[in-house]
Parts: structure tokens; C-alpha cells; sequence
């Protein structure tokens, strides 16, 4: 203990000392007169946020995310009765977002397991939940899977895992141009010009038809390079709830395969669009089955509900054992010093779901209860069109799949719609049909009528 008669340096000195460390001196300059200028030198320093200047003064206001966007308009209308159709997340047939009892369940089990740790997960994460991803994904039996040729690393969601496999192609694939659909998510375009790679577009959507263009389709892939990284949306195409059909995709792995083009897979929504975790993934197994590779990007948040668990997956289906054991070592590299390690408590939730044969079968049972209202909302849509008799063919509305569907309506119908009848949507017409309820599936009916005819 210091003896009681040392005095602690008063705020003067202190502060005289830390002005002689933090500003340059001359060695004629003494301390009592560094104490004396500290004060006029620290108050026109150009950092000192008091006096209102910034080093970061110069820099513009970024525009909203067009898709998140929406929603921070939407916060801002006081009128009690809008609706927010912009964001990509489910809502129960009350407007309200939807945790699943399965899900509840599981963080409970793990909250009340005295054995569980807050450790880091290995870089590759949970091997649990890296297994059993590939697993749901590829099939049980899938001859990948059998002979080892999957190398699986947990990521943040889709988006992470979008992220990780661009980078890992643009360090170590000889193509660095990856063809994307057009229109796609609005974030891909992005993910992948951050990872270092080229991104063009092929055709997918017809607006004739509000269906997929096949032919501008292949006709592109046709013309790109050989060896070209290809995106695919596994099902439930985002912005526009186009899938090709079986014989489609088929058409499209024999022209891919036939120029050695690679695949990547992006799949937010296995088991959302269909109800079936199967159905979903049919085209993906298809281009494993052919034995060839492929990278697989996974996400949880829409088909188990954890979109703020930021969970997901990047699997790169290889040619051997031996090439997937050092794809790995690979992404662990590029892994490392992105996010260091991935988060625990998300993948454990899904782990805990999916290695419990009882609670995967009443997660299938919840998941396909959402798919199942989300049809249904198509198709009250579709009927409340009709019954007005709403210029133009709607039948798109329920022919095409998934969280979102495509209008057709342009930017000036929105426009209209949000003034008028406060509904909100992206800007290019496409709308979440989770965000639909009985309540306001009329109101949204309404809208779209008056938008039609008055706005051509």
C-alpha cells in the first residue's frame, strides 16, 4: 500500500502529460508550457467530435438497401392500416413473426444442458451441423456424401455462405466471371464483386409471360465461356417464384456439363416453396448424381425460422476424398480471417432438430404449414383478382412459388399503391406473399385493381 502522505497527480498534470505523449515538442518546450497550450491545441484538433468536424465530414449519405428500405419507410407511415409486403420474412395468419415450437424446444434443451459451453467452434464450425446440412441437402444417400467428397464449412447464413464461395473461386478457380440470373436477389450482385469475381447475367424471366425464359436462358449460358461459374437458384427464384420444371433443369445441366461450366447453388428455401424438403432439392441432387462439382450455399432463416441466428452453410461437391480434404483446409483459410470462427447457438438449434428423428418430423410438419399458407394466400389473391375483374391475366400468382412473387406491376403502380392505398413493396413489383393475410388480402386486391386501370 503507498504511504498515505503521497498525493495523486492532479487533473492538470495528467492532462499536461498526456498532451507531451500525444502532441509533437521541441526539447525546448517544457512541460508547464505543454500544459499551458494543451487545452487551445486539443479543442482545434480536427477529430474532436465536440466541435462538430469529422475526418469522415466529407463523405455522402448512402442510399437505403432497396430491399430493407422499404420496411424503414414503411416504419415511418402512421397509417394503421399499411401493409409491409418488402421484407423476406414469414408471418402467421395474424401478422405476427412465427418462432417454431420445434425451435423452441431445442434452444430449451440446450439452455437446460449443464454439460454445454460457450467455447469457439472450430473454423469449419459445428460438425454436427455440417454433416447433417450436407445430409438434408444432398440426400441421405447420396454418392457424394458416401465417398467423402464433400467438403462442408459453416458460414453466416446464405449470404456468408455466398460470400466464402465466391472468395474461395476467385483465389483458386481458373474462371473468375460468374453468370448470374437476371433479375436475381438484389445482394448478389454485390457478394460477389466484394469476393473479387466478374459478375455478368443471363435471361431467366420472360415479362411477356411472367414465366422463365428457357431459350434466352440457354442461349446465354451457350455463349459464355467454357468453364464459367454459373448461379442457380435451387428453388423458389427470388425475386420472381420462377422454377424451371425437371425436364427444364435437365436441359440445363446437359448444356452446363457439356461446356464443364461449375455450378452454385444458392437454396434459401428448401422445404418453404413446395412443403417438401425433397421436391425442393431435386435439382441440386440432380447435378450430383451426374458426379460432377458444384458449390452449395445453405441458409436456415426462411425454412426454421432463424433469420436473426444468422445460420448457413457453403458445401463444394468435389471430384475425390482427397480434393475435398484439401478444399477444406482451403476455406479455412479464407474463413479465418473473415469471421474467425462461426457462431454456436444457431447451428446447435439445427442440430439439435435435424440429428432427432421426432423433432425433424415436426419440423417437416411446421414447415410445411407455412408452405401451405403461402399457397393458400396465391390462391385468395388470385380469387379477389378474378372476382374484381382486374384487367390482365394473373394466373402467374399461382403458378409461380415460393415467398415472393412478381407482379408485374411497374414503379409507378407501386408508387401509386404505397400513396394511396399505404402498401409497400420493392420498387420492381415483387411482393412477399408471407406478409399476405385474410385481413389485408383484399385491401392488397384493391390496390393492384386501382392501380391497373387508373395507371396503365
Amino acid at each position: 500500500m503507498a504511504p498515505s502522505h503521497v498525493q495523486e497527480p492532479s487533473a492538470d498534470r495528467r492532462l499536461s502529460t498526456l498532451v507531451r505523449h500525444l502532441l509533437p515538442s521541441s526539447p525546448r518546450r517544457t512541460a508547464a508550457a505543454a500544459a499551458e497550450d494543451s487545452s487551445a491545441t486539443l479543442e482545434s484538433s480536427p477529430t474532436m467530435a465536440s466541435q462538430g468536424c469529422s475526418v469522415f465530414a466529407g463523405l455522402a449519405q448512402a442510399p437505403e438497401d432497396p430491399i430493407l428500405g422499404v420496411t424503414v419507410a414503411f416504419n415511418k407511415d402512421p397509417s394503421p392500416n399499411k401493409v409491409n409486403l418488402g421484407v423476406g420474412a414469414y408471418r402467421t395468419e395474424e401478422g405476427k413473426p412465427l418462432v417454431l415450437n420445434v425451435v423452441r424446444r431445442a434452444e430449451q434443451m440446450l439452455v437446460n444442458d449443464p454439460t454445454r459451453y460457450k467455447e469457439y467452434l472450430p473454423i469449419t464450425g459445428l460438425a454436427d451441423f455440417n454433416k447433417l446440412s450436407a445430409k438434408l441437402i444432398f440426400g441421405a444417400d447420396s454418392p457424394a456424401i458416401q465417398e467423402n467428397r464433400v467438403a462442408t464449412v459453416q458460414c453466416l447464413s446464405g449470404t456468408g455462405s455466398l460470400r466464402v464461395g465466391g472468395e474461395f473461386l476467385a483465389r483458386h478457380y481458373h474462371e473468375h466471371t460468374i453468370y448470374i440470373p437476371q433479375p436475381t436477389w438484389g445482394n448478389h450482385v454485390k457478394v460477389f464483386t466484394l469476393s473479387g469475381l466478374t459478375v455478368k447475367t443471363y435471361r431467366y424471366y420472360d415479362p411477356a409471360t411472367r414465366g422463365l425464359d428457357l431459350k434466352g436462358f440457354l442461349e446465354d449460358l451457350s455463349s459464355a465461356p467454357t468453364g464459367a461459374i454459373v448461379l442457380l437458384h435451387a428453388c423458389a427464384h427470388n425475386p420472381t417464384g420462377v422454377d424451371p420444371t425437371i425436364e427444364e433443369w435437365e436441359q440445363i445441366r446437359q448444356l452446363m456439363r457439356s461446356k464443364s461450366m461449375l455450378p452454385f447453388f444458392d437454396s434459401a428455401y428448401q422445404g418453404f416453396a413446395s412443403g417438401s424438403l425433397d421436391k425442393d432439392a431435386q435439382s441440386v441432387r440432380m447435378f450430383v448424381a451426374d458426379g460432377g462439382e458444384l458449390l452449395m450455399a445453405q441458409s436456415y432463416a426462411k425454412n426454421m425460422g432463424l433469420y436473426g441466428e444468422r445460420v448457413g452453410a457453403l458445401s463444394i461437391v468435389c471430384g475425390s476424398a482427397d480434393v475435398a480434404g484439401r478444399v477444406e483446409s482451403q476455406l479455412k483459410l479464407v474463413t479465418r480471417p473473415m469471421i474467425s470462427s462461426p457462431p454456436l447457438h444457431g447451428a446447435s438449434i439445427v442440430a439439435t432438430i435435424l440429428k432427432d428423428s421426432e423433432m425433424y418430423h415436426e419440423w417437416t410438419v411446421e414447415l410445411k404449414a407455412m408452405a401451405d399458407r403461402i399457397i393458400s394466400m396465391r390462391q385468395q389473391l388470385f380469387d379477389a383478382l378474378k372476382a374484381r375483374g382486374t384487367p390482365g391475366d394473373w394466373s402467374h400468382i399461382i403458378k409461380q412459388i415460393g415467398m415472393f412473387t412478381f407482379t408485374g406491376l411497374n414503379s409507378e403502380q407501386v408508387a401509386f399503391m404505397r400513396q394511396e392505398y399505404h402498401i409497400y413493396m420493392t420498387s420492381d413489383g415483387r411482393i412477399s406473399m408471407a406478409g399476405l393475410n385474410a385481413k389485408n388480402v383484399n385491401q392488397l386486391a384493391d390496390a393492384i385493381h386501382a392501380a391497373v386501370t387508373q395507371l396503365k
